[in-house]
């Protein structure tokens, strides 16, 4: 038997400086490198947004040297998932790939206060994804309150 692909996913935003950073920052600690994990925006911010970054720290995982990028085709076309943020029909379309549109509020501009709640949810879906694209497969705890004050990899 053939071993199987890794699965890729690609989340996109606008910026690529908040929701596509977070979900990128849970889905590589969470998947622990069985997806490839990719994030871009169709005009990408010079920086990724310091509540993000900020709010992200709290539970553990470290975005302040992510770099946003610009979203481009060959990106989209070399993924299996496609999650869009908000970034209507700037991400281009190719046959075969899943594409997915989470609604989400955007944290551009919001303090670390109200992007917990957003955090939160994106975490949420990243889970959901894994468990469709990794059924069975265990998660990497990310807060420190879960897992006795350190992190776990499994």
């Amino acid at each position: 038997m053939s071993q199987a692909k890794t699965p890729s996913v690609l989340f996109v935003c606008v910026h690529n400086a908040g929701r596509s950073q977070m979900a990128a920052g849970f889905l590589t600690q969470l998947a622990a490198g069985r997806i490839e994990v990719r994030s871009a925006g169709s005009q990408p911010a010079e920086s990724v947004n310091p509540a993000a970054v900020t709010a992200m720290a709290e539970i553990g995982i470290d975005l302040s040297t992510q770099q946003p990028q610009r979203l481009k085709a060959e990106t989209v076309e070399e993924s299996d998932v496609v999650i869009t943020m908000g970034c209507g029909d700037a991400c281009p379309v190719f046959p075969g790939k899943r594409y997915e549109e989470w609604q989400l509020a955007d944290p551009a501009g919001q303090g670390v206060d109200a992007v917990r709640p957003i955090r939160d949810d994106i975490r949420s879906r990243v889970q959901s994804l894994i468990d469709e694209l990794l059924p069975g497969a265990e998660t990497v705890e990310t807060t420190p309150q879960e897992t006795g004050g350190t992190q776990h990899e499994q």
